[in-house]
């Protein structure tokens, strides 16, 4: 969103009341669009109006409460809506799929322990260097497009050296991401040609980490990156991972982090440029990684990655029980959250227009909540931040005119093309 205008109601419900009387097609088809296009107003409404907005294909939550209601209550609003279909391209079952089930508790744990938070340093120091070396590539031509010449590039550059992850090259490993998230997390109408390109990204992923784990196996030191800890862990038995659970898991990292990792580099950039006066404020404190990101983590709250997270719902639920907005959910219904609209929740997050850096943790939802949070949020944390706070210490860094300017996405999520001119000179800090 390409603005820092604070949301306004502009009568979008009354739209799609008046649409759904002529055709429901039609009616759903506006909100999918002010999802992707004018999200901040819809949600806005939705809010203050049905804050539980029930369609007929699906039930949007908005209100803070009630998003973390449903993240956190895994055995009514299970992850039915996007398990099997990663399942489909793994080949296998996937943790992220499984809801509390001993396959899922045993295999987070094991990942946790893989996804040290002590490695944040060292993924820091990584970030910034593949950062900086990128930068200094594109500098001299006084451009960059931030996506494909530097966000992206990092986090596969990540994925490679921290996970153990580098593709057969770095193209072929993003195309493969692409394809198994957007059937996964994006295909809301079941087109078959979008799961089909999934099966067959997956099968080739699984491949290709198979291969990997052969050369490994043959290797005499094992590398200190997760791939190479989770071969080399040494469990109890009935503990640790097959190889099959090893490949499923690190393709698992891969997915949750290739495209996911870009998407909110580029969101917190774009805000933070929209704001000089607040830029300035976050570079007078960039020497100090922590504080500078909290600049980056409030800058995000106003353009998040994820801004739904969908469930269904598996037994009929009373959602916001005792309270005015109050409302049946029933068994089957296919359920969005909405974190991005959550965290503009008045009632929890104190005058959500304004850009606050200091809010609390427990107001960021960018990492989900409940019993599918982000399992490596300690080590992503640190590459997003690294990546926006390397490109910002460059002099002259600026948006250019929409709609160059404007971040473009593909099939709504995927970060596609964020051209941002750069000037020349010693970088600061």
């Amino acid at each position: 969103m390409g603005s820092v205008d604070q949301a306004t109601t502009g009568g979008l419900l009354q739209r799609y009341d008046e649409a759904l009387a002529r055709d429901p097609i039609a009616a759903l088809g506006l909100i999918r669009q002010w999802m992707r296009e004018d999200w901040r107003s819809l949600f806005a409404e939705l809010r203050e109006h049905r804050p539980i907005f029930v369609t007929p294909a699906f039930t949007v939550v908005t209100r803070f409460a009630d998003v973390l209601e449903v993240l956190s209550h895994e055995e009514v609003f299970s992850v039915r809506a996007f398990g099997p279909r990663l399942d489909a391209a793994l080949g296998a079952p996937f943790m992220l799929g499984r809801d509390a089930t001993p396959m899922n508790w045993r295999e987070k744990g094991l990942m946790r322990v893989m996804l040290e938070p002590g490695d944040a340093g060292r993924v820091r120091e990584l970030t910034g260097r593949l950062a900086d070396d990128l930068l200094d590539v594109a500098e001299p031509h006084g451009r960059i497009d931030a996506i494909d010449e530097l966000f992206r590039p990092v986090a596969l550059g990540v994925c490679a050296g921290y996970f153990g992850i580098p593709g057969p090259d770095q193209q072929t490993l993003s195309r493969w991401t692409q394809a198994i998230v957007a059937d996964g997390f994006a295909n809301y109408l079941a087109d078959p040609q979008i799961q089909a390109a999934s099966v067959e990204a997956g099968t080739e992923l699984v491949a290709y980490l198979r291969g990997r784990l052969a050369a490994l196996r043959a290797r005499d030191e094992l590398p200190d990156d997760v791939f190479g800890r989770l071969v080399g862990s040494r469990l109890p038995d009935g503990v640790g991972m097959t190889d099959d659970r090893i490949l499923v898991n690190m393709a698992g990292l891969a997915l949750g982090f290739v495209e996911s990792a870009p998407g909110a580099m580029a969101g917190a950039v774009e805000q933070l440029l929209l704001r000089p006066h607040v830029l300035a404020q976050a570079l007078e404190v960039a020497g100090d990684t922590e504080r500078f990101e909290q600049y980056v983590w409030e800058a995000l709250r106003f353009n998040p990655f994820f801004k739904l997270i969908p469930r269904i719902c598996e037994q009929d639920h009373v959602l916001a029980a005792g309270t005015p907005r109050a409302a049946l959910i029933p068994a089957g219904t296919f359920v969005l959250t909405a974190p991005a609209s959550a965290m503009f929740d008045a009632d929890v997050v104190p005058e959500p227009e304004e850009f606050r850096p200091n809010r609390p943790r427990h107001h960021r939802l960018f990492f989900g909540s409940g019993h599918h949070a982000c399992l490596g949020m300690h080590v992503a944390g640190p590459v997003i931040g690294e990546a926006v706070r390397r490109l910002l210490l460059r002099p002259g860094v600026r948006l250019l005119p929409p709609p160059e300017g404007e971040i473009e996405y593909r099939l709504g999520i995927f970060p596609g093309r964020f051209a941002l001119e750069l000037g020349t000179g010693e970088r600061e800090g």
